[in-house]
């Protein structure tokens, strides 16, 4: 028998408290994402996923010893089609996916064979588990459900690393001609008026600041698909809580103005010393030939390097942008394991000639089903 088995108690929590002080001290601990902190969590489970009609399955690691909360893996049953999934909680709303514990404790874990039985036994039954957006393999979930070796996604993640003073920060990470270029368009759009930059800091700004960025990412997004989440109820409601909720502590929101009229938005998560830039949204009718987009992520930058921040992450994504402000690219993985014939199948498809590829994708790849939101 290993030594480490019989370690710890695993099961199945669907109500679990992710605002509960247990909860918050796990993460304070743990080596997880701005995307498990408890406010993004709640917030995920209580307004998108039914809205999704996504079901928690939150599994709930606890020390046999103590009863201490050791790890929580916030995963969702999808069905997508006619395929049962399982997956992070995510909902095209998280750019890293983590369980929710120390690596240490991860690989403690991983000792405990008798818990990882149990585990793999608690998430069935499912045709297909999912799990994309993992950023490194310090915690191999995969080890963890007996699934697959990963494989690396087709886009990356990127970061800029941030050094004061700020004039040295522009000079590593923009170079003399982009920095020049830049300068060029701070004189032409501090010529069409007053010009202010701040922090969003009450429910009202807020608001404002929110509803200006739907208003801006409509009709940009408009020919991708099914457009932009944030015209669509459930999520704007998400981000706006996230951003009212977070205020002061996990969210950070930015809005640039002109003569008072809110132009540019950016909405960030705080993580330790890391800023995580997660949505945007650009005046870029008024003011393209102004690069606003450009301006508003070197102001931000600016504000990250006096508050102290030492990371710009702009998370998932090959934009070229990201390469212009000094964005170093990490590659992303996935682990997908079948649980079923039909699982097997969708994956075999997956891997075959294009024309197979799209129609598998089509199935897999599914929107959530929705209930009476009336947004689809």
């Amino acid at each position: 028998m290993n030594k480490n088995d019989d370690a710890f108690d695993v099961s199945i929590d669907d109500a679990f408290d992710f605002l509960s002080e247990e909860y918050a001290t796990l993460f304070e601990g743990s080596d997880a994402t701005a995307f498990q902190h408890p406010i993004w969590l709640d917030s995920l489970y209580r307004k998108l996923a039914p809205a999704a009609a996504a079901k928690p399955l939150i599994v709930v690691v606890r020390s046999r010893a103590t009863g201490a909360l050791a790890a929580v893996l916030p995963m969702l049953r999808v069905r997508r089609g006619p395929m049962r999934t399982i997956e992070f909680a995510d909902l095209r709303v998280s750019d890293y996916l983590s369980p929710v514990c120390s690596i240490k404790t991860f690989a403690d874990l991983l000792q405990d064979g008798r818990a990882c039985e149990r585990l793999r036994q608690l998430v069935r039954p499912f045709d297909l588990l999912r799990m994309p957006k993992l950023l490194d393999a310090r915690m191999p979930i995969e080890n963890l459900l007996g699934a697959p070796h990963r494989s690396l996604m087709d886009t990356n993640a990127y970061a800029t690393v941030l050094v004061t003073p700020f004039e040295q920060w522009q000079l590593n990470a923009l170079g003399r001609s982009y920095q020049k270029e830049l300068a060029k368009k701070w004189r032409q759009i501090h010529k069409k008026g007053s010009l202010t930059f701040s922090c969003c800091d009450d429910d009202a700004s807020i608001g404002e600041a929110m509803a200006t960025m739907r208003k801006f990412r409509g009709p940009r997004f408009h020919a991708q698909g099914d457009g932009d989440l944030l015209q669509h109820p459930e999520y704007f409601d998400f981000y706006s809580t996230v951003a009212l909720r977070g205020l002061g502590s996990l969210a950070r929101l930015y809005a640039m103005k002109m003569d008072g009229e809110v132009i540019a938005t950016a909405l960030g998560l705080v993580h330790r010393d890391s800023l995580l830039v997660v949505m945007t949204g650009f005046d870029v009718d008024g003011y393209k030939s102004q690069s606003i987009g450009a301006l508003t992520f070197e102001s931000v930058a600016k504000d990250c390097i006096e508050r102290g921040g030492r990371v710009l992450d702009f998370t998932i994504g090959d934009e070229p942008y990201k390469m212009q402000f000094g964005g170093q690219p990490t590659p992303m993985s996935a682990v997908t394991q079948a649980g079923s014939a039909a699982g097997s199948l969708a994956l075999f498809a997956l891997k075959q000639a294009p024309w197979i590829k799209q129609a598998a994708k089509r199935v897999t790849d599914l929107r959530p089903i929705r209930t009476s939101t009336g947004t689809r």
